[in-house]
């Protein structure tokens, strides 16, 4: 046995080395690689035919990369040149199945770290969906509707090649809400003569499913409350500290306060807003879904709140739980240890891979009861496979039975990452279970088709 844990060790070093090598400067992407690696070492031992089959060298070299030019006409004439991305990672489950992220931050190593994460995150769900993710440099913000349309029918120009119902189905991210989908869509359908579920997050009219809008945020609640339940507590009267002011912040906060949280923090990327008397969520969503406007607006039309320019400052208010939900590696270790001094009991990550390991490694030191984001934010992807499902069948279900799924999703979820846990020595260790059960999953159906 002595013998087989030191060739994990070595197997698993030896493919991260490989993968520094293959992907010079992708931080993110190393960064999500490690984390996953770092928990299979009990796995390997306990399953050597992984070994032999390669899974883990297969399984961080994206089946597909696809890297494209999109031109588009901006309001005044003038030619505007942005790079489109497609990585399908791993179609071992399903479909590959992953977002669309618009922003200017968006290059191949955040599309292929977003992509790998999707393939665990997917697999959780227990849904026929493989992993990918795309996106554009493109950032929507500041832009006419008339500028965005252009820009989404030129990218799918392309895109359209490459996606499909039972080939890759996009959905959306950062940048990419309602009416970015929606260009998307009308030219994918031009451009195919088809009507079919090869996007999620449509609108209600057109193929879109009840709930879409408020998965993740509600699908991270539901999680959370599974793990404030082992602490023998739930959410009424918890003080929670939320980043961002998208779809998942304020369908997260909506959930919460329902529950009997009170929400005293949300951000954009200009700052962040304190309201020791609980955020107003009818104010956050005028501003960011009608005016599209600054969360600084906020403290503009609310005395009791109090505008920081640093949207740091979240992780400095005492709060009881915490729900980063805005992006990559927000809490670094000094916000951690803030974040446990002030109190904090749980946290659950709303964004994808919002904690560097450094404060991963706090909280869980700390008895912080800590979801990571592949798990707690799943809801999101769950919500999009059964919009899959129910555009397959022709149908449509109402809102109390999609969130009906969705909470039993997140429920099976839960529980598949705390039996797994346990199983391989980590008990109340989270990440250990989700990287374990939804890795044993993708590598078992990789085994199962053979070498492709």
């Amino acid at each position: 046995m002595e013998v087989i844990q030191v060739a994990a060790n070595e197997l698993t070093q030896t493919v991260y080395e490989q993968v520094l090598k293959r992907n010079p400067g992708e931080v993110e992407f190393h960064q999500a690689v490690k984390e996953v690696l770092d928990s299979l070492e009990p796995v390997l031992e306990k399953h050597p035919e992984y070994v032999d089959a390669k899974i883990l060298e297969r399984l961080v070299e994206p089946e597909r990369q696809i890297i494209f030019r999109v031109p588009w006409q901006d309001d005044r004439g003038d030619l505007q040149v942005n790079r489109g991305f497609r990585v399908q990672f791993n179609s071992a489950l399903g479909p590959y199945k992953g977002g669309l992220r618009f922003h200017s931050s968006v290059y191949i190593g955040i599309i292929k770290f977003l992509g790998f994460e999707q393939i665990f995150k997917n697999s959780l769900t227990s849904l026929m969906m493989g992993g990918a993710k795309g996106g554009s440099d493109f950032n929507p913000k500041g832009k006419s509707d008339m500028e965005v349309m252009r820009f989404c029918q030129s990218f799918m120009n392309e895109l359209y090649r490459h996606i499909g119902p039972d080939t890759d189905v996009p959905a959306g991210d950062i940048g990419v809400g309602d009416r970015e989908i929606g260009y998307l869509f009308g030219q994918y359908k031009k451009l195919t003569n088809t009507f079919t579920g090869a996007l999620t997050g449509k609108g209600l009219d057109y193929g879109g499913s009840m709930v879409r809008k408020e998965a993740t945020g509600y699908g991270l609640v539901y999680f959370v409350s599974r793990m404030l339940q082992e602490r023998g507590t739930g959410w009424k009267g918890k003080r929670v500290a939320i980043s961002g002011s998208g779809n998942v912040a304020i369908y997260a906060a909506q959930k919460a306060q329902q529950l009997g949280a009170r929400v005293i923090t949300m951000s954009d990327s200009n700052g962040c807003i304190v309201d020791p008397d609980g955020i107003k969520l009818e104010t956050i969503k005028w501003i960011k879904e009608v005016e599209r406007g600054r969360i600084r607006e906020y403290a503009e039309q609310h005395k009791s709140a109090k505008f920081h320019e640093d949207w740091r400052d979240v992780w400095f208010v005492p709060c009881d739980v915490a729900l980063p939900s805005a992006t990559q590696n927000e809490i670094n270790q000094v916000a951690a240890e803030v974040l446990v001094k002030n109190g904090c009991i749980a946290v659950g990550e709303g964004a994808n891979m919002p904690s560097t390991p450094e404060a991963t490694k706090v909280f869980l030191d700390a008895g912080v009861s800590f979801g990571p984001g592949k798990a707690a934010n799943a809801g999101g992807v769950a919500t999009s496979g059964l919009e899959m499902c129910q555009n397959s069948m022709r149908m449509s279900w109402t809102f109390e039975e999609v969130n009906a799924k969705l909470k039993l999703i997140m429920n099976n979820i839960y529980d598949q990452c705390v039996e797994a846990a346990k199983l391989y020595g980590a008990k109340n260790n989270l990440v250990v279970g989700a990287n374990v059960v939804s890795f044993t999953k993708v590598a078992n159906a990789m085994m199962d088709q053979g070498i492709v």
